[in-house]
């Protein structure tokens, strides 16, 4: 598995589980139960899962005017689209091997 098609695979299970992780904390607050703190869910949209964790707070209704929450998870998101912009800018000369070749 090429190193691009596992950074893939580790996106798509990162942002499932945070979406998941969303879930269970909506259900919990719907019954009163133990919730998951605001600081563990945003590490999971920082590690990876921003936009699975988008997706719960938009599609659940979870955490949407909770502040500074949603101000940290738009950071994170924004945060995220740069360096993605950076890799993709930058994609041409790695893969044309200017970087890792001097």
């Amino acid at each position: 598995m090429t190193i691009l098609l596992s950074l893939i695979v580790l996106f798509l299970i990162s942002n499932i589980v945070t979406f998941c992780v969303f879930w269970w904390d909506k259900s919990a607050a719907r019954g009163g139960k133990w919730r998951v703190s605001e600081d563990k869910l945003l590490s999971l949209a920082l590690f990876g899962g921003s936009l699975g964790a988008l997706a719960a707070q938009r599609l659940l209704r979870h955490k949407t005017r909770k502040e500074p929450f949603r101000t940290r998870l738009t950071a994170i998101l924004v945060l995220h689209a740069a360096i993605l912009s950076i890799g993709l800018l930058a994609l041409p000369w790695i893969l044309a091997g200017h970087v890792f070749n001097s």
